[in-house]
Order: structure tokens, then sequence, then C-alpha cells
């Protein structure tokens, strides 16, 4: 049985091909999957009008995946707090609690998830600045805990169903921002190495080192995200990430396209500018045989005194996603648990 906790995060992605719907089935069969492999957590994202990311609400999403799965924590990764009201979040995740008591987590993001005019559109013509997040924050978490002052103008304002247990919490952050608040606020701090592979390090053990023990954590708990794609052998690994390869590359251009399939990828002709960006951008991916992963995630979460891992995983094909995540639950000797 595997000493190291691992999960997976899900971007429900589009593949050039497929529908939107399609996406989703998939996010639900690899969700059953991930279950019976042993995998600890399986959270969803929060994206908007983007071709090739079908999840803009995984609050609902939560709901069915954890319907389908037995033991597996369900959560988001994340809720964008700055587009909603912290008082309904509270009250969607309170639902979730009730449903599924203690397998929800809540992971919080204030990213727009979008173009700026998708951001626009989702705060009715203002965009969001995020600057009231850690208030947001903490009132959320009030309204999850039911410890809203009494004196506060809101202290009477309950966040239904009530119940004794409530989800757990986390932050999630690309740079210093979140691991700070979170450190601060004595909350679980989740760091996203598939964003940003430059001093994520620092981050995570500065958070460490500066965090507060409150009535939700007594000591901290950091999570490492990193993106990986693993196969037989190092070379095909290689060849599946083409695709992620060029949707970085669509991405950096501005291009809101759906997955590249393996075919398209391999017939792209590349500049060597292009060629040198791709080099940059597999600074935050890992990819391989499944010893090869597997070494290069233990090697992070030393680097990054990481207390669990967590995996997203794109290819040119559902097949070949839901392949990577069982050769690396046989390379980590996960084991389902009840």
């Amino acid at each position: 049985m595997s000493s190291v906790r691992l999960s997976i995060l899900d971007q429900s992605p589009i593949i050039s091909g497929h529908t939107a719907a399609q996406a989703v089935a998939e996010t639900i069969k690899l969700a059953r999957a991930a279950d019976d492999l042993g995998f600890h957590r399986y959270w969803l994202a929060e994206h908007h009008s983007l071709m090739a990311l079908a999840d803009p609400c995984p609050e609902i999403l939560v709901a069915r995946v954890a319907a389908e799965t037995k033991r597996i924590r369900v959560g988001t990764g994340g809720v964008l707090l700055p587009h909603y009201s912290p008082f309904k979040v509270a009250e969607q995740f309170r639902m979730l609690e009730a449903l599924y008591p203690q397998r929800i987590d809540l992971g919080i993001g204030r990213a727009p998830g979008g173009d700026r005019a998708t951001a626009m559109a989702m705060g009715q013509g203002q965009y969001s600045n995020a600057e009231d997040f850690p208030e947001e924050v903490q009132f959320l978490v009030a309204w999850l805990d039911d410890t809203v002052p009494a004196g506060h103008p809101f202290g009477k304002v309950k966040a239904q169903p009530l119940g004794p247990t409530a989800p757990a919490v986390w932050l999630l952050g690309s740079s210093d921002y979140s691991g700070a608040l979170a450190a601060k606020l004595g909350l679980n701090f989740a760091f996203a190495h598939f964003i940003s592979a430059d001093g994520g390090d620092a981050v995570m053990r500065d958070y460490k080192r500066s965090f507060q023990s409150s009535a939700r954590e007594p000591k901290p708990q950091a999570m490492l995200t990193v993106f990986a794609i693993c196969a037989d052998t190092d070379a095909e690994a290689e060849r599946r990430a083409g695709s992620i390869d060029l949707r970085r590359l669509n991405m950096d251009y501005g291009l809101n396209q759906p997955v590249p399939t393996q075919a398209e990828a391999a017939s792209r002709q590349y500049t060597a500018a292009e060629r040198e960006r791709i080099a940059h951008n597999r600074r935050r991916l890992v990819f391989g045989a499944p010893d090869t992963v597997k070494a290069r995630l233990l090697e992070l979460q030393a680097q990054f005194d990481a207390d669990e891992l967590m995996v997203i995983t794109i290819t040119g094909d559902y097949a070949t996603r839901l392949e990577s995540y069982r050769l690396l639950a046989q390379a980590f000797d996960l084991t389902p648990t009840v």
C-alpha cells in the first residue's frame, strides 16, 4: 500500500472531435475508475467560455461525481470565489456535506477562470479584481462552521443544512498570495505547479513556516498539483505529450480551441521559436514510463515538502488519459480504502 496520498484534478477537457457533453461523461467515467484504483481525492476545476474545458460549475459536477463513487473524497479545484456570494457557496457546500458526509473538499481560488470579457460577463459588466478575497474567505469559512459572531449584522444568518461536520477547505494558488493567506487563516494550501514551475517550493515552505493554527487546522497541510503523462515507455509518453504541447502553444497565441488530438499534434510543423516555447512549457510537465514519472513526482514532493500529490493529465484521447492514471496507480501501489 502506498504511503503517498495521490489524487486527481480533472479539468474535463474537450478533445477535438468530441462534444462538451462527451467530456463531462468522460469525467464521470474517470472518477469511477479513480475510486476503484485507490486515489485519495477527485477535484473538479472551474473555467468559463473555454472551448477546451467543459466545466464552468464544479459544485454541480461534485454532486454527480460523489453519487457515482463510494469512498474517494470529491471537491473543487476550485470554486472561483470572487464571482460569487460567500454565503451562497457555503449553502451549496453545506448541502454537499449533508449528502456525502466527510467526503467533500472545498478548494477556493481567486482567478477569473477565463478572459477579461468573460469575467465581466460573470460580474454583469463589472470586473472583479479580488480585492475582497481575504474577507470573502473568512465569511465563507465562518458560515460553513456556524461561527459568525452573534453581534455581527449577519450573526443570526445560518447556512443550511447545518450538521456536525463541514467540508475541508483548501486555498489554491500559483503564487505566494494564497499561500500567505492560507497560513494566516489556518487553512490547507494547494500549489499549482502545472501553472507555475518557478518559486513554488519557496511558497510552500513559507506557508508551513508562517502557518497559524486554527480551530479547523492545528497544523499546515500542503498539496502539490502536477501535470503528468504516464505511458508504457518514456518515448510513448513524450509522443502523447505532443497534444498538451500544442494546446499550451495555442493558449500562448490566444486561440480558444479544443484540446488537439494526437494526430493533429503530430502533423503540426513548429518553428524554432515555437520549439523553444514548448521546451519552456515542459518545465510544468512530468512525462515518461511509470518508474520515471513516480521518481520525478517524489522528487517534487520532497522539494516542495508537500504532504500530498495531485495529478492532472490531459492527452489527445480519453483512453490514454485513463491509462496514464491506471499506470500511476500501479506505480504508487495504490489500494482503495473504505
